[in-house]
């Protein structure tokens, strides 16, 4: 029936994907299963943690499925007997093959986190901002065998502010991802959906992210270092080395001082001020390792000496 709810299978797993998935069960529609990765353990006491989306399913009664892989045919045919009008995927984290693709009645469509074709892949908000774009957003996207090249179906984007970490922005687009998934899903149900293809000659791919990139080059500006600190905390550690030990920087302040790039520069008896390869930037949170986050304050109450004027970071 044309005015009956959709049947929805949904498959995500972190909290990017909870947002969608929350604004479906919100809705008209029926979330009949979903799909997770399988779960990992927990950093105490070796349990198993149930991702975010397992535990939002879980809390609504809703059948979870963990394979993990969706390539055996036993797997197809489970999805398959749901019978499923549509299959919503957020950050699901697992290659689809094209008999998955072609199960449900309408296909499967995605919810990415990026202005397509622009960012294609598993990093897109992290490499907006990295690489200064003013502005990022979510499109939706029927899903192809392809690495995000799809048809696009909504779009809706959202400035990038000189404040905004990717934890801001990942919030606000699981918002206005989530309006524009039910906004889509109101377009299938009444037959009005438009489709538009991507220019693949515009396209962009958002690399993973790695260990490596979160390693401080003090030589850069100061406002590329807070760039990197506000980019790609808290999925990657940024740090410096100091005395033989890995520092996390979780947040800076960039003051318009000079001195050698990656030395402790003279300040009051509360902060911790470094130079850079343009102007300098004020250490605000630190996290030592093994320890708690801690402020600039409390780290020189203990390693004043450490973190003495003149002292060069690695």
């Amino acid at each position: 029936m044309a005015d009956a709810p959709l049947r929805i299978v949904f498959a995500g797993t972190p909290e990017f994907a909870a947002f969608n998935l929350q604004a479906l069960l919100d809705s008209e529609h029926d979330v009949i299963a979903v799909y997770t990765q399988p779960d990992k353990k927990g950093k105490r006491k070796n349990q198993m943690a149930p991702r975010p989306v397992k535990a939002l399913a879980e809390a609504n009664n809703i059948p979870v499925f963990q394979p993990y892989s969706l390539k055996d045919e036993a797997e197809q045919q489970v999805l398959a007997n749901l019978e499923a009008d549509i299959m919503v995927v957020v950050a699901y984290g697992m290659l689809l093959p094209k008999s998955i693709l072609d199960t449900p009645r309408l296909g499967c469509i995605n919810v990415h986190g990026s202005i397509l074709p622009r960012w294609r892949g598993a990093a897109p908000i992290e490499r907006a901002m990295l690489a200064g774009d003013s502005e990022t957003g979510v499109t939706i996207m029927q899903m192809d065998e392809g690495l995000d090249t799809g048809d696009m179906l909504l779009k809706a984007t959202t400035p990038i502010t000189p404040t905004d970490t990717a934890a801001s922005i990942f919030e606000r687009l699981g918002t206005i991802g989530a309006e524009a998934l039910v906004e889509t899903l109101a377009q299938f149900k009444s037959n009005s959906v438009t489709a538009q293809q991507q220019d693949n000659d515009l396209a962009t791919y958002a690399s993973k992210l790695s260990k490596e990139e979160g390693a401080i080059d003090w030589t850069l500006s100061a406002s590329e270092i807070d760039l990197k600190i506000r980019a790609l905390s808290p999925r990657v550690a940024v740090t410096f080395q100091i005395n033989g030990e890995a520092v996390k920087l979780l947040a800076c302040e960039v003051l318009e001082q000079q001195g050698p790039a990656g030395e402790i520069l003279p300040s009051d008896k509360k902060s911790i001020v470094v130079g850079c390869g343009q102007d300098a930037i004020k250490l605000k949170q630190l996290q030592p390792p093994g320890k708690k986050p801690m402020d600039a304050a409390a780290i020189l109450n203990s390693k004043r000496e450490q973190y003495s004027a003149g002292v060069k970071l690695g």
